[in-house]
């Protein structure tokens, strides 16, 4: 019989529960008890739906994140929380964003705390809070949170599989703040493993999930013989091991892992189906083998029948060894199709979101255990969407396909070299030195919300929609000049998402009402639909940017999402190479942006948020994606005049070992986040001597903590060491969105302040 289990399910609720609980606590209008049972709701709900696996995870619930969640579980807790008192969840808070509720931090450091460092986890648009380690960090274990969320599976009688994250990708994914060695650390830390994993069993654990998904990246020998040294230490545990990769082909880690002293071993079929072949070869006899045959990732419905074609051999060699689940935690897509009532039936009908990839499984081990014919129903309606997608005409648009191939190496080229565009911009814009600029959005209000859903629901017209916008456009271009910034933006009062907005008037798209996805902690988006060749029927911007600048003299910044973003903020259709959908936007954000030229706008940002995102897991496959992913920013930027200034903006990535590619986007001025890891990413520049202007971003957007002058002038100051002076922007690290006016004003103010400084000091 196959067994079926899960990986992680959607913590965030289908109605973002947990968003708002969260967002409820932090502001100190709900209490931590109310917040508390929010959490334990929505994991009762979560098990109910994932009743019908024989395994089901516990622990894969996190109130921010799972990486957080886990140094937590270790004790690994920064020196400069260590000192509060209260709940532990508070403290909790504090590493995660700077803060906890107000409430909370009443009596403590007004000001709040540096906010752990956040970057992408692994290749998706999920981001983590990275471990801190130093040559003298201490493990020691706190399983209560593990314990509490086990008792109350058992409660309701869950089939319980408790999820932790593995101790050499927990190391692996973590940074020293003291340069040390962090493998270094491996020894020190496994005792608390071997404790914590003796504590699940003195609790009725039989199996707990570890996941190691490092192990389909490309690993020194260090690293991997740290795997040996790691499993052989915790094989003695009393409890069995699901070992679980993710994302990827183990490729040279495949005899590793075949041989490492656990239970059994996950893996990626979705993404990793050369490792089959050569994996049932390796594996011991005695070992479980789960196989993730429903694609955790994307939303499109699985063919049944051809994982059927392929997977019933395997089980008539494996036997009860054989395990399916989804390939990864189902963290990466929303939770429930049937929540929505207007999604463009037709798309619909080839969707699968969380419980339905479920319904999926249930339905393979149906088939396996019992035979098709007792599934038939399920299967022929599973083949006739399969078909029905396949032969869509709203799927293939032959004037796209037209226009794809027209392309040529000349489209990407701007007319001049930076040294001499740089020139003649300069003397159009007239900045002066250390200009001061936003990255594109400005706080969200509820006024601005409300507007929208009244719009959208019907209950007020266009023309008075635009006037609403236009009056907080008006109020945001006042606020800037208020305060002094050199480059404006419009604010973005129009825009619900950076993606959705723009894929809501390109024709190829789709978009769900409930299809909301966790970013980070509160954060939630909701990716639209790529389900056909992408094309622009008309402007998507123009009317609101020529408005905000017939506001002001000052420049007004044209805003965009870039290709490579879009691409990979959506749900990207797998019919065909992710390579020919980015070709397709690139041509149509860049009508956009010769449309924003046209209109007089003197500077257009095109944001590539998600470039280093999109990365292949293992370096050996970087430069393929590196080629097809600039050059489509490329084509999208530089059929511009020499004096139109393009920007781009990259947030919470570590981009390093990138450089010299984003170099080759060539555009005009780059603005980076830096404020969280202190700087640490312009390392880069020691050895690259990157060429065009640069805003290394000074003020952390995603803490409620507002920034002095004074450490805004120290970053500087450290940016400056690395880049000449005259080349420098000063900016946030990304867009206001998210945040409250009262928080922002004050930030800025200390912004344009440390400009003022910079250019008296160093101007």
């Amino acid at each position: 019989m196959a067994i079926t289990h899960n990986l992680g399910f959607p913590r965030i609720g289908a109605k973002r529960e947990l968003k708002f609980a969260l967002e409820s606590y932090w502001k100190g209008q709900s209490s931590l008890d109310a917040l508390k049972a929010v959490g334990a709701e929505l994991r009762g709900r979560h098990w109910q739906a994932q009743s019908a696996l024989d395994l089901a995870p516990v622990g894969d619930f996190a109130f921010y994140d799972q990486m957080l969640d886990m140094s937590f579980t270790l004790g690994n807790l920064p020196e400069r929380v260590r000192g509060f008192e209260g709940d532990v969840l508070d403290n909790y808070f504090r590493v995660a964003r700077g803060r906890s509720a107000s409430v909370a931090d009443e009596g403590q450091c007004g000001c709040g705390v540096a906010a752990g460092e956040m970057t992408k986890w692994f290749d998706t648009n999920y981001h983590y809070i990275v471990p801190e380690f130093t040559a003298d960090t201490v493990f020691r274990l706190d399983a209560s949170r593990l314990l509490e969320q086990l008792a109350e599976a058992k409660a309701q009688g869950v089939r319980a599989k408790p999820v932790i994250i593995g101790p050499v990708t927990y190391l692996a994914l973590g940074k020293t703040k003291d340069g040390s060695d962090r493998l270094a650390l491996l020894d020190r830390l496994l005792p608390v493993y071997a404790e914590l994993l003796n504590t699940l069993a003195a609790n009725g654990v039989e199996w707990v999930q570890i996941d190691e998904p490092i192990l389909v990246t490309e690993l020194e020998e260090p690293w991997r013989h740290a795997f040996e040294i790691a499993y052989h230490e915790l094989k003695g545990a009393p409890v069995k091991l699901l070992l679980a990769t993710y994302f990827g082909e183990l490729q040279d880690q495949r005899y590793l892992v075949a041989n490492l002293p656990v239970a059994g071993l996950h893996i990626d079929v979705v993404r990793g189906r050369d490792d089959l072949v050569p994996l049932l070869n390796l594996l011991p006899s005695s070992k479980i083998l789960s196989l993730g045959v429903i694609d955790g990732r994307n939303i499109w419905k699985t063919d049944l029948n051809a994982v059927l074609d392929w997977l019933e051999p395997i089980q008539l060699q494996l036997g009860e060894r054989l395990w399916i689940a989804p390939s990864c935690s189902l963290l990466h897509v929303p939770v429930d199709l049937d929540s929505e009532q207007t999604l463009d039936s037709e798309v619909r009908s080839w969707l699968a979101f969380a419980k339905q990839k479920l319904d999926e499984l249930r339905i393979l081990a149906t088939a396996l255990n019992q035979g098709r014919h007792v599934v038939q129903s399920e299967l022929a309606a599973n083949r006739a969407a399969i078909e029905a997608r396949r032969s869509s005409p709203r799927v293939n648009n032959p004037e796209v396909k037209a226009a794809l191939a027209k392309i040529d190496a000349e489209l990407g080229r701007r007319k001049s070299p930076y040294s001499e565009r740089a020139d003649k911009q300069a003397a159009r814009l007239n900045l002066p030195r250390f200009p001061t600029t936003t990255i594109g959005s400005f706080p969200q209000t509820g006024e601005i919300r409300q507007a929208r859903r009244q719009f959208k629901s019907g209950e007020i017209e266009e023309a008075a929609y635009v006037e609403i916008m236009r009056a907080e456009i008006a109020r945001c271009v006042r606020e800037q000049e208020a305060l002094g910034l050199d480059v404006l933006v419009h604010g973005e009062a129009e825009r619900n998402d950076m993606v959705e907005y723009f894929g809501e008037q390109l024709d190829g798209y789709a978009f769900s009402q409930f299809g909301w996805v966790q970013s980070y902690g509160s954060r939630c988006v909701k990716p639209p639909i790529l389900f056909g060749d992408i094309s622009r029927p008309k402007a998507m911007t123009v009317d609101w940017i020529t408005y905000a600048q017939s506001l002001t003299t000052k420049p007004m910044k044209g805003m965009l999402t870039g290709p490579v973003t879009i691409l990979n903020w959506s749900f990207v259709r797998d019919d065909q190479p992710r390579s020919v959908s980015c070709q397709q936007l690139a041509l149509a954000i860049r009508e956009e942006v010769l449309d924003l030229e046209r209109a007089g706008v003197r500077l257009i940002q095109i944001d590539e948020a998600a470039l280093r995102e999109g990365l292949p897991l293992r370096k050996s496959q970087w430069g393929a994606y590196l080629d097809w992913a600039v050059e489509s920013f490329r084509i999208t930027a530089n059929g511009v005049a020499d004096e139109t200034q393009i920007h781009t903006h990259m947030c919470y990535s570590e981009f390093n070992d990138i450089i010299a590619a984003i170099a080759d986007m060539d555009a005009d001025a780059i603005t980076i986040e830096t404020s969280r890891s202190d700087m640490e990413l312009l390392d880069a520049f020691d050895d690259f001597k990157y060429p065009n202007e640069i805003g290394p971003g000074v003020y952390d957007i995603h803490s409620p903590n507002i920034p002095t002058e004074e450490h805004m002038v120290q970053l500087m100051r450290k940016a400056a060491e690395r880049i000449p002076a005259e080349r420098l922007w000063v900016n946030p690290d990304c867009g206001l969105k998210t945040r409250q006016w009262d928080e922002v004003i004050p930030a800025l103010t200390n912004m344009v302040s440390a400009a003022k400084t910079l250019r008296a000091s160093l101007g």
